[in-house]
């Protein structure tokens, strides 16, 4: 069974990719290489940098990735000291030969930011495929965002540095979707009650951690917390330390974007 696309075009980029801000400093930007996951050759690089008004801007650019297909993409960790990492092959607990998000959660923790590409950017929106990038034809991703300071969960800016970068979706059978006939359904998604997605929807594609600083060394006070905040309070979905718990209307959301029918075909 094939999930049908739905077009959806992702705005160009206004400036250069992995240009840092007119307003940023040097010295508080980072790296973050983006490796293959589950074996399908996937891989990227992303930039973090805080400008000087305290903003977050983050660029990626990744490629084979699932073509033509919405990626989920979040910034993992912690602010608090926890110390968390990139999960492998070992954490592959049910031995089917790829990791999915229960499994990779324990190792990169639960979502800090979620990379949509418009709205809100709290881990409520870790689901929002329909404000998540697309890939193109050949696989190529590229993002780019500002996140405003006063979108930024505590800590963010000081804590740059132990923070990852992981992206979902991943195409086992290599037949340009995401379909049930890999690895069946997605058992995170059914736990949040949403019946029908595939795994290969869920599943992470790319995860990576900070490989240094652009320049010199990460800022340590405090940042303006600035205005401007773009982050819906109410949110789409409540989080638990495990994973999420959709809403219906959140649940909905995710079945159009994938093109899925209500039976799931």
């Amino acid at each position: 069974m094939k999930v049908s696309r739905v077009p959806f075009v992702v705005a160009a980029a206004a400036v250069a990719l992995f240009a840092v801000p007119a307003a940023a400093h040097a010295d508080e930007s980072v790296h973050v290489a983006m490796q293959d996951l589950n074996g399908t050759g996937a891989k990227g690089m992303a930039m973090l940098t805080a400008t000087d008004s305290g903003d977050l801007a983050v660029t990626i650019k990744a490629s084979g990735m699932t073509p033509n297909a919405p990626h989920a993409q979040h910034i993992h960790g912690s602010t608090t000291g926890m110390d968390f990492m990139c999960p492998d092959k070992s954490d592959d607990k049910d031995g089917n030969g790829y990791v999915s998000v229960e499994e990779g959660l324990p190792k990169y923790g639960d979502i800090h930011i979620s990379l949509t590409t418009t709205g809100d950017t709290t881990k409520a929106s870790g689901l929002a495929v329909d404000r998540m990038p697309m890939a193109d034809a050949d696989g190529n991703l590229t993002y780019e965002r500002v996140i405003p300071a006063a979108d930024l969960p505590p800590g963010t800016i000081e804590h740059l540095k132990d923070l990852h970068v992981v992206q979902h979706g991943i195409d086992v059978n290599n037949n340009g979707t995401y379909d049930m006939d890999a690895l069946g359904e997605s058992t995170f998604a059914k736990s949040l009650g949403v019946n029908g997605i595939p795994e290969e929807a869920t599943d992470p594609a790319t995860c990576g951690m900070v490989t240094g600083a652009a320049a010199g060394s990460m800022p340590t006070g405090g940042v303006d917390t600035g205005d401007g905040s773009t982050n819906d309070t109410g949110g789409l979905a409540l989080y638990t330390a495990g994973g999420l718990a959709l809403a219906g209307v959140a649940a909905l959301v995710v079945r159009r974007r994938l093109g899925l029918s209500r039976h799931g075909r």
